[in-house]
């Protein structure tokens, strides 16, 4: 520990503070650095392949509900057309002959 103080303080005394303090922030942003690029980096690309799937799924979802809405509103149309001609049928075989005349 003394030596390792002593040699920092006859860095300091020889270089000077402010050499000292801009070599130890150079070494703090190179260790941020490989630290990122070869831990926070690969976790980032797996996470962005993974948000990419997930929208495409999201994308391939919202096709289907569309194709489906698009098929029950025919369906639907198609009931509503089937009950109407029965009322229309219901109501021509009600009537009698004298009410045609």
């Amino acid at each position: 520990m003394l030596a390792v103080t002593s040699d920092f303080a006859t860095a300091i005394s020889e270089y000077g503070f402010p050499i000292i303090a801009a070599m130890g922030m150079g070494g703090f942003i190179y260790y941020v650095w490989k630290w990122v690029t070869t831990e926070v980096k690969p976790v980032l690309l797996d996470a962005n392949a993974t948000l990419i799937k997930l929208v495409d799924r999201i994308r391939m979802l919202d096709n289907d509900m569309i194709r489906l809405n698009t098929k029950l509103s025919i369906v639907i149309d198609y009931q509503n057309q089937i009950k109407e001609t029965q009322k229309e049928k219901s109501i021509s075989n009600s009537r009698t002959p004298s009410e045609d005349v």
